[in-house]
């Protein structure tokens, strides 16, 4: 078996690591461990603006879903007013239409009922002629 007996280069041993620790330590281990931790808090700062923004867009979509309905149950109402409003001026111009037309029948049928009565008065004095003359025709003779 080998028998180790320390002498004074286990202790220069020892310095140097430590030394060479507390080096690395400085350079390479903290700078590392702060380039970590810089990335980390990067990554959950734009994993923090992810979910607002996908929470955003999600308030955004809504809120468009809310006024596109609103909006369309406005135009449906609007539609509504306008329809009734159409009815009621079609109403109107029909019952306008239908009372000129009413006051025009009435004065043809005025106007035909004068036409027949003079018609009636002209043949009945001609009737008279008529049946004179016919009855000069059959019978021969003048009166």
């Amino acid at each position: 078996m080998i028998k180790v007996i320390p002498d004074i280069t286990t202790l220069y041993q020892m310095v140097n690591f430590l030394v060479l620790l507390f080096v690395l330590n400085l350079v390479l281990y903290k700078p590392i461990r702060k380039v970590i931790l810089d990335r980390k808090a990067k990554i959950e700062g734009m994993q923090k603006k992810a979910k607002k923004a996908s929470s955003d867009l999600v308030a955004g979509e809504k809120a468009y879903k809310d006024g596109l309905k609103t909006a369309r149950a406005e135009g449906l109402k609007e539609k509504e007013t306008f329809i009734d409003e159409a009815s009621k001026e079609e109403k109107e111009i029909l019952d306008k239409i239908n009372k000129k037309a009413q006051a025009n029948l009435a004065q043809i049928r005025e106007q035909v009922a004068k036409e027949t009565e003079q018609a009636r008065k002209s043949l009945e004095d001609e009737v008279e002629l008529y049946a004179r003359t016919i009855g000069e025709k059959i019978l021969g003779r003048a009166c």
